[in-house]
């Protein structure tokens, strides 16, 4: 079932980015912990509804047993809020979900197991079509930019800085996701439920810090029922996260760079409803992930 979840997880976290670029605003400083406060919200909802409708006796020392990885992944999040204000969503979700490669050789390294042929060819064509695709949109935006004169959008300007953000997030993502594959796969340091609810409630508590920040120091407005996207946003990520949990517990090397994929699905949504045209080699880049992506379900059936 792994394999599905990371089906799951690549699916909503996809449509997730979509909504987190909608809700960046390059105009707004505090646009990030605003995501934040969304996405703590929801999480927090659900983590209590889910230990009511489950019954799960959640020990409340789980959140600090597991906060090295909630720090991690609440980290490069933040981190790559703050880059969709200034990035194209088509060039910043593959180069974030690189980070599965990341995880995945950390994995490998420092617990090595067998794998099936089919396994490593595809998380190796996974990792370089995402790899492939981030420099196709970086190289057609460098073209694009030298040939329009005058002002460009900060929400789609790229620079040395911009384009840091997305790499940040890939390395912290990256080692937040090792450290996941430990705690949940590895050595079985917590169960998939406990690690869910802790990282949410984790979450959950950064989003009451970032409302304070928000309204009660820098007094911003803030209204929860206005911020659709960003509601969205946050209900897409917190089903991502639900699935996530119990593939990384099934199979962390492999499902790493599966759900890594979810920058292809991130790309495609930004094509439709951000009216962007995809070129003939970024279809070929998708056409590679997903033989990818294949190949990891053949194994996962065999």
């Amino acid at each position: 079932m792994w394999f599905v979840f990371s089906l799951l997880t690549a699916f909503a976290w996809g449509g997730a980015n979509l909504f987190y670029k909608k809700g960046s605003d390059p105009d707004d400083k505090l646009s990030h912990l605003k995501i934040v406060v969304m996405v703590g919200l929801v999480m927090g909802i659900h983590a209590v509804l889910y230990m009511l409708i489950k019954d799960v006796a959640f020990d409340p020392f789980d959140i600090v047993r597991y906060f090295p990885v909630s720090f991690l992944y609440i980290l490069s999040m933040t981190i790559g809020y703050i880059g969709l204000r200034y990035i194209e969503l088509s060039i910043a979700a593959p180069v974030q979900n690189s980070s599965g490669a990341v995880s995945a050789i950390l994995l490998f390294i420092f617990f090595p197991r067998e794998l099936h042929m089919l396994d490593i060819a595809g998380v190796i064509i996974v990792t370089a079509g995402v790899i492939g695709l981030a420099a196709l949109e970086k190289q057609d935006e460098v073209e694009a930019m030298q040939k329009v004169s005058g002002s460009v959008d900060k929400k789609y300007q790229i620079g040395v800085l911009a384009i840091t953000f997305p790499i940040l997030y890939s390395l912290i993502d990256g080692l937040g996701t090792f450290a996941d594959g430990i705690y949940l796969d590895e050595l079985k340091l917590i169960s998939e439920s406990s690690a869910l609810i802790a990282y949410e409630l984790t979450f959950f508590m950064c989003a009451v810090l970032a409302f304070i920040y928000v309204k009660g120091i820098k007094k911003a407005q803030f209204n929860f029922f206005v911020e659709r996207d960003k509601g969205y946003a946050a209900i897409l990520e917190t089903v991502g996260q639900f699935f996530y949990v119990f593939a990384m517990a099934g199979n962390a090397i492999i499902a790493a760079p599966l759900i890594a994929a979810h920058g292809i699905f991130s790309v495609i949504l930004s094509r439709i409803f951000l009216k962007e045209v995809l070129s003939t080699r970024h279809y070929i880049m998708i056409i590679i992930v997903m033989t990818g992506i294949i190949l990891l379900g053949v194994t996962d059936a065999l």
